[in-house]
């Protein structure tokens, strides 16, 4: 299988997951819209008042929610309808697109910021080094991404756990410092977190857009 095809792949089943078991996804962490994650905090500290953001993979929309709360400018993007028409129905005023990370619909500088939230994790790697390289189109100079990547070596689709079915790839500090880097982003902070916002081992990533 092609790298394109198995990206698509990786892409299809892994909406397909999240489409099956929506309600689940949806007690966890859709009604969850006035918690602010920590790195989330951190973003917003840098990015400044009333910032312009691009909440990717943003599933039933709750930092959404909560952005629009705190008065930023936030855009949200996922290909799973479920979570989406949920966040919709929570928020009206919320922009929302149903779209693919792999195929941004926006202008280059659209956003001061970007929020990737245990999305980039749904792409094979190859995938995901090419997402870095088009979110860096998506700033300004000096525009920011923070993102949440699952810490490990293996990646493939899960056969057990909360969401069986998705595609999952866990990476490295050095080898996402690396994709980092190698996509036009200053690394500011990349930290090995342990049970913070999610089970397990996590990188908290916030970088900087170069040049």
């Amino acid at each position: 299988m092609t790298g394109r095809r198995r990206s698509a792949d990786a892409a299809v089943r892994s909406t397909a997951a999240y489409a099956a078991r929506a309600d689940a996804f949806i007690r966890r962490w859709g009604r969850r819209a006035n918690r602010c994650p920590a790195l989330l905090r951190e973003l917003l500290a840098l990015a400044g008042p009333r910032a312009a953001l691009l909440d990717l993979g943003c599933g039933a929309g709750q930092d959404g929610r909560f952005l629009f709360a705190k008065r930023h400018h936030v855009v949200g993007l996922d290909l799973t309808w479920p979570l989406l028409a949920y966040a919709r129905r929570r928020n009206r005023r919320v922009p929302l697109i149903h779209g693919d990370m792999r195929a941004l619909p926006f202008r280059p500088g659209a956003f001061d910021a970007i929020w990737a939230a245990a999305s980039l994790i749904h792409l094979p790697k190859p995938a995901a080094r090419r997402l870095l390289r088009a979110l860096r189109t998506m700033v300004p100079r000096g525009g920011l991404l923070a993102a949440t990547v699952a810490h490990g070596r293996h990646a493939g689709f899960l056969r057990t756990g909360w969401i069986p079915g998705r595609y999952f790839a866990r990476w490295q500090k050095a080898e996402l410092e690396r994709a980092v880097r190698r996509a036009g982003w200053d690394v500011m902070q990349l930290l090995v977190v342990s049970d913070r916002e999610r089970k397990g081992r996590w990188l908290n990533l916030i970088a900087r857009r170069r040049g």
